[in-house]
């Protein structure tokens, strides 16, 4: 799959495209330099007029095919089917008429391009309608004006204008020519979902092909002529300098070019490696094997897991930076009729994409090009034009297909370290990272200790609500950030009528200090503030006597939550449940979705505890593929059992102790139950749906354990074997 080059000018960008003759551009015009909030729709040849660097989304060539630019990354969360079954529906075409590019890196012409937060179809949706639909009425009133009638005489369907009386058709790629000299009207008429042909469908998604035919064209597949490949020695404490390195059985390796000392910019800390370099990446591997790198490591912390735990459960204890609060939580829960305590301790998690990391990188005296699967290529693009002290304009980011990001991929640390080794060769260079280099040196989910509070009225409702947190701020890790700000993470995945409900309330964090390099993970904080406060839900609803959905439901006054509350309660049997099934709970909310999710377990013929099944119900408002909404809620559940229950990542000596799949285990088919999704039906703003699936599942499973067993988790990971 090609990309098309940064210098969009008209001819270029069909050539390029692989269009043909004229075309019907339309693009978002972005005057306050990439707030996206500040945009208008204007045609191709408004651009050229205005001289503006138009975002081509939408192009359609002379043989009616439709291509569309897609600025943000194809992690396998959807992007390639969901982008076109927008365009596809308000602009009246078939998908197989679709054809969809990576944009490059381009803040000021897209504004933010960073995949993530579950944010690409809920940040653009209504755009993309608005866009698809104005090159919709752009076409039908060209055709009016072949015709000589009245525009609402004509209507739009599968690629063509068609009169209503006469039945007369014309393809789009007819009218493009005419379309193109038209001005964009200012206010179209969007569909009511009611009438929707494509969007709400569970169609096939158009990477899934490319993907298992071999055509997909991932970071790996990138080649370049002259192309070198190398692999780095980088220190495993984190933190440290080279301070000697010899290299001389290196060089005896056939195919090694080059041994030289390399710098990754992780948080603004630059970390020292040595790079080997040669003609194919096995010879880059055995000379790195080969290699001998002396480390100065001197002033640093030799930390270890329990080191870092037993100092955040000594900062839960006492002060916290203040967030939230709301009454006096300190005198309500003094005077609250029941009281209750619980500590929660979350890991330091690995990322551990399917695919490791890698990047192309070719600099040369005046220029800078990427290539590689990347998250933020906006965010790449500035820091490596700092970085290289070139113009934006001269360094060009390309995206190829991810196989997983989960945040990590969002970095621009294997960037950097890649274009600075070209640089210092003088020639391209892909940087291939080993399963342990992934898997070891970070940057990671930090690991968290949450300390509960809780007070309950006399009529079973809370009255008094506390949650300190001690962890690592993943904004405070450059040098000389301010630490005494707030973490505004701290409240995330919380439902939002808690704070209505519940009339004392107090949330705070006691930042980590530590140098282990820590960033988002899929769901970011509320992957681990999830599981604390939803289990601590239950052991309120518990000491309250009340069954734990109706003590959620009782808290919960929006009719938008009660809904998914009885579609939860419907699908999973929940008022059924047998005396010998434990069922758990949790609801969550993050990235303006809701997901409520049941775990049912039960003890096979040893006794031990197995998952049966689990129940997922996806509130995420506006949505286009139900199928795609199932996938990554099946994915959230995967990777969450996984943090649950079969991999962590421990620390000793100050380096990362699981290095591979063999020690940092990964969920295995034979572990994953049966999974059913279920998808409300409302006209809501859109949420995300990438993220928002992985919160709930932990503390439904852990509740559900307790509610067979008795016996109450608070600690992840465990073995499930050994419950």
């Amino acid at each position: 799959m090609e990309t098309i080059n940064k210098n969009l000018s008209r001819r270029n960008f069909i050539k390029l495209s692989g269009l043909s003759g004229a075309a019907l551009t339309l693009g978002l015009y972005m005057p306050a330099f990439g707030k996206e909030s500040s945009t208008e729709i204007i045609s191709e040849a408004t651009a050229e007029n205005l001289g503006i660097d138009l975002n081509a989304w939408i192009s359609i060539d002379t043989s009616g095919k439709v291509t569309i630019t897609n600025h943000r990354a194809e992690m396998g969360q959807g992007s390639f089917q969901s982008v076109p079954q927008i365009i596809a529906e308000e602009l009246e075409v078939n998908l197989d008429q679709v054809n969809i590019i990576f944009a490059q890196g381009n803040n000021k012409k897209y504004g933010s391009q960073i995949t993530g937060g579950s944010s690409t179809i809920r940040g653009n949706y209504q755009k993309l309608l608005k866009l698809s639909a104005t090159a919709r009425e752009m076409l039908i009133e060209a055709a009016a004006k072949k015709w000589n009638v009245a525009k609402s005489e004509c209507y739009a369907e599968n690629g063509f204008v068609i009169h209503k009386s006469s039945g007369k058709k014309l393809g789009y790629g007819d009218l493009v020519e005419d379309a193109s000299k038209l001005q964009p009207p200012h206010d179209v008429a969007l569909k009511d979902p009611k009438d929707y042909k494509v969007l709400r469908k569970s169609l096939p998604r158009q990477d899934t092909p490319l993907k298992t035919n071999g055509t997909a064209i991932f970071g790996l597949d990138k080649k370049l002529p002259g192309m070198l490949y190398a692999s780095v020695e980088r220190n495993p404490r984190f933190v440290g300098k080279v301070k000697s390195f010899d290299d001389s059985e290196t060089k005896k390796v056939p195919g090694v070019k080059h041994v030289l000392k390399v710098t990754r910019d992780t948080f603004g800390n630059m970390f020292e490696g040595v790079a080997v370099v040669a003609d194919n990446t096995w010879a880059a591997m055995q000379g790195r094997k080969a290699l001998k790198v002396e480390w100065d490591d001197s002033g640093f912390e030799y930390h270890s897991t329990d080191q870092l735990y037993s100092k955040m459960k000594e900062q839960v204890k006492g002060d916290v930076i203040s967030f939230k609060t709301k009454g006096n939580f300190n005198s309500s829960f003094a005077k609250a009729d029941k009281k209750l305590e619980a500590l929660y301790e979350t890991p330091y998690e690995s990322h551990s994409c399917m695919e490791p990391l890698n990047c192309v990188a070719n600099v040369t005296a005046d220029a800078c090009e990427i290539w590689g699967p990347i998250q933020a290529p906006d965010w790449v693009q500035g820091n490596l034009a700092g970085a290289l002290k070139l113009p934006m304009e001269k360094v060009i980011v390309n995206m190829t297909f991810l196989g997983g990001g989960f945040g990590r991929k969002a970095f621009t640390d294997y960037p950097f370290e890649a274009a600075m080794i070209s640089k210092e060769i003088k020639a391209p260079v892909q940087v291939v990272w080993s399963r342990e280099d992934d898997t070891t040196l970070g940057p990671f989910r930090p690991g968290m200790v949450y300390q509960c509070k809780g007070g309950l009225g006399k009529n079973g409702m809370i009255t008094a609500f506390e949650t300190k947190m001690a962890g690592q701020n993943m904004n405070q890790q450059n040098p000389g950030a301010d630490r005494t700000g707030y973490n505004s993470s701290t409240t995330e995945g919380l439902l939002e009528p808690f704070f209505e409900s519940i009339p004392h309330y107090s949330f705070g964090d006691s930042p980590l200090n530590s140098p282990i390099p820590v960033m988002w993970w899929r769901s970011v904080y509320a992957s681990t503030n999830g599981f604390a406060l939803e289990s601590f839900m239950d052991e309120m609803a518990l000491e309250a006597g009340k069954d734990p959905l109706d003590f959620r439901r009782s808290h919960l006054g929006e009719q938008r939550y009660q809904l998914l509350i009885d579609k939860l309660e419907e699908v999973s049997g929940w008022k059924k449940r047998g005396k010998n099934e434990g069922y758990g709970v949790a609801i969550t909310e993050c990235f303006t979705s809701i997901v409520g999710e049941v775990v049912k377990v039960s003890k096979k013929a040893d006794g031990k505890v197995r998952i049966d099944k689990v129940w997922a119900v996806m509130d995420c408002g506006w949505y286009v593929n139900p199928d795609i909404i199932r996938g990554q809620v099946e994915g959230s559940i995967v990777m969450a059992l996984g943090a649950a229950t079969k991999h962590a990542t421990h620390f000793a000596d100050g380096k990362a102790v699981e290095k591979n799949f063999n020690t940092y285990m990964m969920p295995r088919i034979t572990d994953i139950p049966e999974i059913e999704v279920y998808v409300m039906e409302n006209e809501e703003k859109a949420g995300g749906v990438g993220e928002p699936g992985l919160p709930p599942f932990t503390p439904a499973l852990t509740n559900a354990i307790f509610d067979l067993t008795g016996k109450r988790i608070r600690v992840l990971p465990f073995k499930l074997e050994e419950i």
